[in-house]
């Protein structure tokens, strides 16, 4: 599922430029996201980004860890920017996700029409109303958080970046826990990048810790071909979707922890109705 580049604001979470770098950038070759100002900027790089084949736009509407100028609790893009980015992907039948941690860069995306909360480790109870009442999604990313933490200094994460982790690594378990609680639909994400993919399994762990082991396998399939709008063809097995299969040498409905070890609980895949794998003896 292609997505293009993220969009961000000057001075955002997409902006890699540091605070002495006066240079411009060139929006085709900056890699995380594009910067964009203004509700006809946006406008123009939406439609851009569906000309090249986007399935939906994502947005930075809060710091990051990893950008060098922002806080965390920063707002981005102005709410007229947000609803021009919004009305611009329902133009196209796409919808728009956010990057957003704190509880006031949550909400004001839900209300503006904002379908998918990427992170939300800052939410509050306002967050969970405004998830029920516009049918969004949340997609937390803890194990991003913990690979950062062991292993970010060494591949090249900046101090002031790295001491940005505590403000959203003690929160994460309990923002999925309220969101679960409160009926909020959850997605399987990571947000690891580099060498840190090989860590994406990882997730299933973290997530079993606080939710039931069917409820974080619905969160990798089911609930996320939802998002997808790709109901009935992912994410199930029925008549008619996809034949997607994995066959394990073990229940992860007892211990998600089969998940994690692929090479030797693996024994089948099927992708669409072609084997790929098969050691079942």
């Amino acid at each position: 599922i292609y997505g293009g580049p993220a969009l961000s604001p000057t001075g955002g979470h997409g902006d890699s430029r540091q605070g002495g770098d006066n240079t411009g950038i060139n929006p085709e070759t900056s890699e995380l996201a594009i910067v964009c100002d203004g509700v006809t900027e946006v406008r123009k790089i939406c439609r851009d980004q569906v000309r090249k084949g986007a399935y939906h736009i994502k947005i930075m509407v809060s710091g990051g860890v990893a950008s060098p100028t922002d806080r965390i609790d920063s707002l981005q893009f102005s709410e007229d920017e947000i609803r021009a980015i919004v009305e611009e992907a329902k133009s196209a039948n796409l919808y728009v996700l956010a990057h957003a941690y704190t509880a006031e860069a949550i909400n004001r995306a839900l209300e503006l029409g904002v379908r998918s909360i990427e992170h939300g480790n800052l939410l509050d109870d306002r967050s969970i109303e405004l998830f029920l009442k516009h049918d969004a999604f949340l997609v937390p990313t803890l194990i991003t958080y913990y690979a950062l933490s062991e292993e970010g200094l060494s591949l090249g994460l900046s101090e002031d970046s790295y001491s940005k982790l505590s403000t959203v690594l003690d929160k994460g378990k309990e923002a999925i826990r309220m969101a679960y609680e409160g009926g909020v639909k959850l997605v399987y994400g990571t947000d690891l990048l580099g060498d840190m993919q090989r860590r994406q399994l990882e997730e299933f762990k973290l997530l079993g810790e606080i939710i039931p082991e069917i409820d974080v396998i619905k969160s990798a399939t089911i609930t996320a071909a939802e998002l997808l709008n790709m109901e009935g063809i992912i994410g199930e097995i029925i008549v008619g979707a996809k034949a997607d299969l994995l066959v394990l040498e073990g229940n992860p409905l007892d211990d998600l922890e089969v998940l994690q070890d692929p090479e030797n609980n693996l024994k089948l895949i099927m992708k669409d109705g072609v084997v790929y794998k098969n050691t079942i003896s």
